[in-house]
């Protein structure tokens, strides 16, 4: 009788270890490509594990994260809206790191004959400064050049980066601002390079650790690792050492 109870305990222990475990991961819009592919491979290698993202933009994310939702890591396309949830003391300092860069840029439909002057836009989108860092960045660039309020009649809203994309690419604005890797993923949009753009903050991705397991934290390493910063480095973003002036961080 007992060695069937040691049996039956051993089966027991050996069906818990190999139990697979799933981690949310809440992501801004903008990496949504290159985390598909960074997910892929890291579940091919760990079988145990399953990754879920959430996407959107980082200022609704912060804001459900604060609010109770499910999120394991949070990765952000805004320093501000991810101090947000590390002065929650949801995420440790020990636990994050800024990783990786972007930039902005214009762009149009295919095929439009690139403006050398914004006067020739009707119609122009970016995320809504509010919740949408790409948006926030664009308006700083637009406030810095002294057009912003000029423009304001003209700027159409959006929930999040890709949306800015997905309204240039079916032609309802003429023009918007986006990352340049959101344009990258594109083949329905051109990059204006001629249009100049303002100056904004560091368009910086800072991560971190919201439920630390050993799930998890297998999955925040391997976004550090070769392999995912290659991919990143592939979609266009800018890997960069975790300390920015000493750090980005402002809570301390």
């Amino acid at each position: 009788m007992k060695r069937v109870l040691y049996i039956l305990l051993a089966l027991t222990l050996l069906t818990a270890c190999q139990q697979e475990e799933e981690i949310t991961i809440s992501a801004a819009a903008s990496l949504t490509d290159a985390l598909q592919e960074i997910v892929q491979q890291f579940e091919e290698v760990n079988q145990d594990i399953t990754v879920s993202l959430n996407l959107g933009g980082s200022g609704s994310l912060s804001q459900q994260i604060i609010q109770g939702a499910p999120a394991d890591i949070f990765f952000s396309a805004s320093v501000p809206h991810f101090e947000r949830v590390l002065q929650t003391g949801l995420i440790e300092e020990e636990n994050a790191r800024a990783l990786l860069a972007n930039e902005l840029v214009w762009i149009q439909p295919k095929g439009d004959q690139l403006a050398t002057t914004m006067d020739s836009f009707d119609q122009m989108a970016i995320g809504t400064p509010e919740i949408v860092p790409a948006g926030s960045y664009a308006q700083q660039a637009l406030t810095t050049q002294g057009i912003y309020n000029k423009l304001e009649d003209q700027l159409v809203f959006t929930k999040d980066v890709r949306q800015v994309v997905q309204y240039v690419e079916s032609n309802n604005v003429d023009a918007g601002i986006v990352y340049r890797t959101d344009a990258l993923i594109s083949n329905k949009v051109q990059i204006n390079e001629t249009l100049p753009m303002g100056e904004h903050d560091q368009i910086i991705y800072p991560v971190g650790i919201i439920k630390d397991s050993r799930a998890v934290g297998a999955f925040y390493d391997y976004l550090q690792s070769d392999e995912a910063l290659d991919i990143f480095q592939q979609y266009g973003f800018q890997e960069i050492d975790g300390d920015i002036d000493g750090s980005i961080f402002s809570t301390n």
